[in-house]
């Protein structure tokens, strides 16, 4: 019989205890050695980091710097609105998630609630626009356009309009179409994600929730110095979030203001001229397609010559950048970015490529100099160029005889850069050159000359454009070789024809590129500021300049300026002689060759005038006009797709711009006193403490100058004339007996190279 204790347990019960009771102590020694470290060793820490949950932070937006013209005129600035935002937290604390108070508030406002809804919803690959980008945790503004009496009914009504606030901000204003827009150059704003939070925390220029940033244009490039930081109090309270003190407070720091190289009222005449130019585009007769010509997208740049600064840049089709400020509509999101909108988005002059036509002859005439060819040598100027059966014709097969390669740019002589530029690819050895062999002078000449490369002007987003050189058609036959092999037809169409080709040889140089290559056809792409750099270069002597808008940035207060200065990136590959002979060569265009029906009366000896015109074809659309000019001011490039010829497009709209800076009248006169810009401006606007901002060229009431500037500019592009101060623009027609040859049309034969085979003027 097994022995109990008195206690009535067994040995086994006591062991069971024994480990109960040590597991118990364990945890309590656990237990109090975590207090001690919470309490005593990490204290303090815990002590401070528990404070912060009584502490709340308001955030006081810095006001965000001006964008002002080269005289300081505002072409972005804010103004006080009554904006009214929704916090999502709140709405989606609510059962129907906020539907009902949202809908309410688009009865207030006047509103659609389908876009007040679309407003406060998230964006994400699958949600288009319009949606919120910014932080979730941040109010949405629904609208910045409510009137005191919306605002009040909803402060008064709190308790309907949970999560809704009404409050009085400063937003960006920027000039609408009409005045000097600038749109594509300025860009606009939006709210800073929860990404660019996060990647912008550890720098020295970290974003707050309530951040705007800017999403293109200088608004963008210039974000940092315009966003200014944001103002920051911490508030002390307690567990009913009632305010017990101030524990630190950071006042916000205003942006700086971004001086620019722009005149607002030449950016104005500009955009009117281009615009202008392309409705009367429209109203000719294009008879090769047998419609009217389409002129659906255009720009024009005016650059200093001597410095790079852009004096204005317009791009059509253009937008009210205005329609971005408090949050976007679903109507003009899509007015902006749909099939049907042309993309006015875009900024043409820098992102927009295309073949270059003639102006491109520029870089050709460097080309054979370098090659060997002198630039006052003969060479024939014949009706037509023949290689290998293909027959690739002269403007309506026009015949001069032998002229020097500067008389090849006034009258625009394609047989001439045929020939030279036939010859140099059977010196380069043909269609299969030894390895190593090829000189390739005419693309060589393109790279020189800054093409195929960004320009580096200070806007995002630049393209490079293209020069179809040996290494660009070997990658490119790569990339599609596959394609073309599959759709090619030898005996198919036009298109099919080419791809079988293409299959076959696409990555080889064949005579039919060089030919075309030589006149800007082909697969040659550039922008207009590029050829605003080229052109300027030849205005100044060879120097080429990175294109700067940008001036000077100036501290909010006016006391601390930084300039930004002219950026040399190298020089033209030709001689002083070859450039004084281009340049005379490019005067006679102006007086006697392609572009003389639309300058005359232009006084050129006063104001030396220089052209290059420039009518490229692109396959399955209209042609497409460039006008490339420059004095020893200033250079001023026109394009605009689907319009017709060079000068004929463009010659009209580029005189006036000309007519405006330099004061011309339409006799040809010229009056100092009406002149915009006879001369570019070299001081800056100056920025008072309180603000104010003097102008470098009037000191008496800089602001009502400006405003009588801007309203006689308006004043004046309404009555179709270039000055500003109402004065008429000089004659364009040509005087009887003048030759139109940039109105008559070319006769169009293809023939082996990719691209269209014709002569441009």
């Amino acid at each position: 019989m097994t022995n109990i204790p008195e206690t009535g347990r067994t040995p086994r019960v006591q062991i069971r205890l024994i480990v109960i009771q040590i597991l118990v102590l364990s945890l309590l020694g656990t237990l109090g050695g975590r207090l001690w470290y919470l309490q005593i060793r990490e204290g303090a820490a815990y002590a401070k980091e528990a404070s912060g949950n009584h502490v709340q932070q308001v955030v006081d937006p810095a006001v965000r710097g001006s964008i002002l013209d080269a005289r300081g005129v505002p072409l972005a600035d804010n103004e006080t609105r009554l904006v009214v935002s929704a916090s999502r937290t709140d709405l989606l604390k609510q059962k129907d998630d906020g539907k009902a108070v949202l809908t309410k508030l688009a009865g207030v406002l006047g509103m659609a609630p389908a876009d007040v809804l679309m407003k406060v919803r998230l964006c994400d690959a699958k949600t288009p626009q319009p949606c919120w980008n910014g932080s979730p945790y941040q109010p949405i503004p629904i609208t910045d356009e409510a009137t005191p009496k919306q605002a009040l009914q909803i402060r008064e009504r709190a308790e309907d309009f949970p999560g809704i606030s009404a409050e009085p901000q400063a937003v960006r204003r920027y000039a609408a179409p009409g005045k000097s827009n600038a749109a594509q150059v300025l860009g606009y704003l939006s709210p800073v994600t929860d990404d660019e939070i996060q990647q912008a925390q550890d720098t020295d220029s970290p974003y707050l929730r309530s951040d705007q940033v800017g999403r293109s244009g200088l608004e963008r490039q210039y974000d940092k110095q315009l966003r200014g930081k944001a103002g920051v109090t911490r508030y002390e309270v307690d567990n009913l979030g009632r305010v017990i003190g101030e524990a630190e407070a950071t006042p916000a720091e205003p942006g700086s203001n971004l001086v620019t190289s722009i005149d607002a009222r030449v950016q104005r005449v500009a955009e009117y001229e281009l615009n202008t130019a392309m409705k009367k585009a429209r109203q000719q007769f294009d008879k090769i397609t047998g419609t009217n010509y389409k002129a659906d997208s255009g720009a024009v740049v005016v650059m200093e010559a001597k410095t790079g600064r852009v004096v204005a840049m317009a791009s059509a089709p253009t937008y009210d950048p205005n329609v971005w400020v408090g949050g976007i509509s679903a109507k003009d999101y899509a007015q902006l970015t749909g099939k049907k909108s042309d993309y006015p988005l875009l900024n043409r002059a820098i992102q927009g490529q295309a073949a270059p036509g003639s102006t491109f002859k520029v870089v050709s005439t460097a080309a054979a100099v370098e090659a060997g060819y002198e630039f006052d040598g003969h060479y024939p100027c014949t009706s037509a160029y023949s290689v290998g059966g293909q027959v690739f014709n002269n403007f309506e097969g026009e015949s001069f005889g032998p002229i020097s390669l500067g008389r090849a740019l006034e009258v625009s002589c394609d047989t001439v850069f045929y020939g030279l530029a036939h010859n140099e690819w059977k010196k380069d050895g043909g269609i299969n050159p030894k390895k190593g062999e090829p000189k390739d002078f005419f693309y060589k000449a393109a790279h020189q000359f800054g093409l195929g490369k960004e320009t580096g002007v200070d806007l995002p987003n630049e393209v490079t454009g293209r020069v179809p050189d040996r290494q660009w058609k070997e990658s490119y036959w790569k990339a599609n070789k596959d394609a073309w092999c599959r759709t090619g037809n030898k005996d198919g169409s036009y298109v099919e024809k080419i791809a079988y080709e293409n299959c076959l040889e696409g990555n080889k140089m064949r005579a039919g590129d060089e030919i075309n290559y030589s006149i800007g056809q082909g697969d040659t792409l550039v922008t207009p500021i590029q050829e605003a750099v080229i052109y300027g270069a030849l205005a100044n002597g060879g120097t080429m300049y990175h294109p700067t808008i940008g001036k000077a940035i100036v501290s909010a207060d006016g006391k601390t300026v930084s300039e930004i200065k002219p950026r040399k990136q190298g020089r033209l590959p030709i001689t002083k002689a070859t450039l004084k002979g281009m340049d005379a060569a490019l005067a006679g265009v102006v007086t006697r060759g392609t572009a003389a029906w639309k300058f005359t009366g232009w006084p050129q000896e006063q104001i030396p005038l220089h052209a290059k015109t420039g009518t490229a074809e692109v396959y399955g659309k209209q042609t497409t006009s460039w006008l490339a000019t420059y004095t020893k001011d200033y250079t001023v490039i026109m394009t605009i797709a689907q319009a017709g010829t060079g000068s004929g497009a463009s010659g009209e709209a580029v005189r006036n711009i000309y007519s405006a800076m330099y004061g011309v009248q339409t006799d040809g006169s010229i009056d100092q006193k009406r002149a915009l810009l006879p001369t570019p401006q070299t001081t800056l606007p100056k920025i008072q403490a309180d603000g104010s901002i003097t102008s470098p060229k009037i000191s008496k009431d800089p602001a009502k100058d400006a405003l009588a500037d801007e309203e006689a500019a308006q004043k004046a592009t309404s009555q179709g004339t270039a000055a500003p101060d109402g004065t008429q623009p000089a004659a364009t027609t040509g005087s009887t007996g003048t030759t139109n040859r940039d109105t008559r049309r070319r006769q169009r034969r293809r023939g082996r190279g990719r691209g269209s085979r014709r002569a441009c003027t």
